[in-house]
């Protein structure tokens, strides 16, 4: 099995409600178990060790969801400016630019939304005149 699908299978049954009762069940369960344990060292040492480590886990599982959920989104997105008359197919290429590049088109796209005096035809990014 390839780790994207076993993350992603994971990371369904992670987020049901289900699983989120069973850990909250899990935590009442330890803490009643306080008083029998006297509190010591050893019992804050198993709930924080549990959770350190699923919370390392997660991590790691949320950002491959997060990654590939990015990924299907900018297909989707790129697909519907490639078949769009209108659109701008340099925007296909956005991963191409550097930070100061995608700033200046922000900041097109931003005048765009405002209705301001924009020069569509023009290829981007524009050099800022700030």
């Amino acid at each position: 099995m390839k780790f994207s699908k076993f993350a992603q299978a994971l990371s369904k049954w992670t987020g049901s409600p289900r699983t989120f009762l069973v850990a909250v069940l899990l935590i009442i369960v330890w803490a009643c178990t306080g008083p029998l344990f006297h509190y010591n060292d050893t019992w804050q040492l198993i709930i924080n060790t549990s959770t350190t480590i699923i919370t390392f886990l997660m991590v790691f599982l949320i950002q491959n969801t997060q990654n590939r959920d990015t990924d299907e989104l900018h297909i989707k997105i790129d697909e519907l400016l490639r078949v769009s008359k209108d659109a701008q197919n340099a925007v296909l290429s956005l991963d191409n630019l550097d930070q100061k590049e995608l700033h200046q088109l922000r900041k097109k796209y931003k005048a765009m939304g405002a209705n301001e005096d924009v020069d569509h035809t023009q290829p981007f990014p524009e050099p800022l005149n700030d």
